[in-house]
């Protein structure tokens, strides 16, 4: 079967400044095996921060011009923004061509219809992140985090990176996870029994009955300096692939 029938989906690169090797596995795989794509899918929080598309402090700008040249080169690249990356816009999308998706997204993938979400959408019973949530992803607060400057946004950022940190480490691990009515639902109103998303960390595939229907949740793998994975789908099925 030609590589050109598979389809690439990532997540949760949370690429920064400080994280060079994750930039690196990201760089080579944009310049290699994103190639054989029929479509790149990117999940969300391919960022660990995004203060906006004015934003061209390293490595952004270098990742831009790469997602840039792999659209010119005839890949379909999708995006999906993070719980951290959020604010990216359509300015990005021009400067680099991806297609941004929605909270959620069906596809049909080789005839089935697939849902992708980031997956923080699912987390429903972390109300207290679900509640920033909405909040932060209203034009007023957005418009008002942009107006600032942009050493501002950074130095904010930074901040709010560290108190992230150890907010979760105090948080029971079981309400970061995914609620199962909630994914059975979604699922339902989507009219999809795969569902494909990142977010949680905890990579996996859940196979349940929706229904009475066979069902099948695919978690995929957030990246380390020595892990970067991709799920690789084709018409006979999926594997994981570790760039590294």
């Amino acid at each position: 079967m030609s590589q050109q029938q598979e389809v690439l989906f990532l997540s949760d690169l949370h690429i920064s400044f400080e994280k060079k090797d994750i930039t690196r596995h990201f760089l080579n795989f944009l310049q290699h095996r994103a190639l054989q794509a029929q479509a790149v899918y990117i999940l969300g929080d391919l960022f660990d921060a995004w203060v906006g598309d004015d934003d061209n402090t390293h490595p952004n700008k270098t990742i831009k011009q790469s997602l840039k040249a792999l659209v010119d080169a005839g890949i379909q690249v999708f995006l999906h923004v993070g719980n951290r990356d959020f604010l990216i816009g359509q300015d990005f999308a021009r400067q680099t061509g991806v297609t941004l998706l929605g909270d959620y997204q069906v596809i049909d993938l080789f005839g089935t219809p697939t849902l992708l979400t980031h997956g923080d959408l699912l987390c429903s019973d972390d109300v207290a992140y679900q509640d920033f949530r909405k909040k932060s992803r209203t034009e007023q607060w957005q418009q008002n985090v942009l107006s600032k400057p942009l050493w501002l946004r950074l130095l904010a950022a930074r901040w709010y990176r560290m108190r992230s940190h150890y907010h979760k480490k105090g948080k029971n691990q079981d309400i970061m996870d995914v609620n199962q009515g909630t994914v059975e639902q979604v699922m339902r109103e989507h009219g999809c029994t795969c569902l494909i998303h990142g977010h949680t960390h905890r990579p996996a595939v859940h196979d349940f009955k929706l229904d009475d229907k066979p069902a099948q949740r695919i978690v995929l793998t957030d990246w380390q300096a020595q892990k970067a994975e991709v799920l690789c789908c084709r018409e006979d099925g999926f594997q994981r692939v570790d760039l590294t």
